[in-house]
C-alpha cells in the first residue's frame, strides 16, 4: 500500500475516531462514513438490497465502520466488518463495537454462504484483485443473497500521475468483472442522481472535518489523505469519474 493510501485508510481513520469521541455520539456515524457513504446512498442500498431486521451483513473494506453502523440503526441488521488496516479496525471497535476482523477483501476469513447480504463501498478501485474480491463476496453470500457496491468508474483516462494506486474500472470493465464473477445486476444508480443530504448530517460531517484539520492539519499524513480525497472530488466534478451504486445478486 502506498504512503498516501496508508495515511488515508489507517492513520487518518484512527484520528477520525479520536475526534468523533471528543465531539459526542451523534457525530460517530457521520465521522465513520467519511469517504465511504452518504445517508442517501446508504438508504438506497438498504432499500434495494431489501435489508431487514436480523439479516447478517458483511461489510467488506469497512473502514471506520460508519456505513455498517448506519445500516444497523436503520434496519436492525447484524453487521460484521472486515477491514485490512489496523488503524481503521481499532477506530471501528472504539466507535461502534460491532465485530471487526482485520483481513483483505480478496481473502475473506468467513465460511461459504454464511451471510444474508454483503456490501463493499468505494473499495473495488483500491485493489488490483477486483475479480477475486467480487468472487469472494459471491462466495460468502447465501444463495439469492444481495450484494451492494459503490464503485468509482472511469469514463476517460486520468491525468498523468493522478491517483496512481487506484484501479478505476471503465463501465465496460465493471460489467465484465461482474459477469465473470457470476453476479447479476438487479439495480443501479449514479450517485449524482441521489437526493440531497440533510443539513444536520452535512453540519456534523463538516464539524468532524474542521476538528480533524485543527488537530492534524500540520501533519504529512493529513496532507496526503486530503490531496487524494481532493483529486477524487475533482475527477467526480469534471466527469472523469462517476460514483455508481449497484445491487447484484448471488444466483
Amino acid at each position: 500500500m502506498s504512503e498516501a493510501m496508508e495515511a488515508e485508510f489507517d492513520t487518518v481513520a484512527e484520528w477520525t475516531a479520536t475526534v468523533a469521541a471528543a465531539l459526542g455520539p451523534e457525530y460517530y456515524v457521520p465521522a465513520g462514513c467519511r469517504g465511504s457513504g452518504s445517508p442517501a446512498a446508504l438508504d438506497w442500498l438498504i432499500e434495494h438490497m431489501g435489508l431487514s431486521s436480523g439479516d447478517e451483513l458483511l461489510d467488506c473494506g469497512a473502514g471506520v465502520g460508519g456505513p455498517a453502523a448506519y445500516a444497523a440503526q436503520a434496519s436492525s441488521v447484524r453487521p460484521v466488518l472486515v477491514e485490512p488496516e489496523l488503524g481503521a479496525c481499532r477506530a471501528a471497535r472504539r466507535l461502534f463495537g460491532h465485530p471487526v476482523v482485520c483481513a483483505l477483501g480478496s481473502a475473506l476469513p468467513v465460511a461459504d454462504a454464511s451471510f444474508d447480504a454483503a456490501w463493499s463501498l468505494g473499495v473495488l478501485c483500491t485493489t488490483p484483485d477486483q475479480l477475486v474480491l467480487l468472487r469472494e463476496l459471491r462466495r460468502i453470500a447465501r444463495p439469492g443473497g444481495r450484494i451492494g457496491l459503490l464503485v468509482f468508474v472511469a469514463h476517460r483516462d486520468l491525468p498523468d500521475g493522478c491517483l496512481p494506486d487506484n484501479n478505476f474500472p471503465t463501465p465496460d470493465r465493471l460489467d465484465d468483472l461482474l459477469n465473470r464473477a457470476g453476479l447479476t445486476v438487479q439495480q443501479r444508480l449514479c450517485t449524482a442522481d441521489l437526493p440531497a443530504i440533510s443539513q444536520q448530517w452535512t453540519d456534523r460531517a463538516a464539524r468532524v472535518e474542521a476538528a480533524l484539520a485543527e488537530r492534524y492539519g500540520h501533519t504529512e499524513a493529513w496532507r496526503l489523505a486530503e490531496e487524494s480525497s481532493g483529486q477524487i472530488g475533482q475527477l467526480l466534478e469534471d466527469g472523469t469519474l462517476s460514483g455508481e451504486l449497484l445491487v447484484v445478486r448471488n444466483p
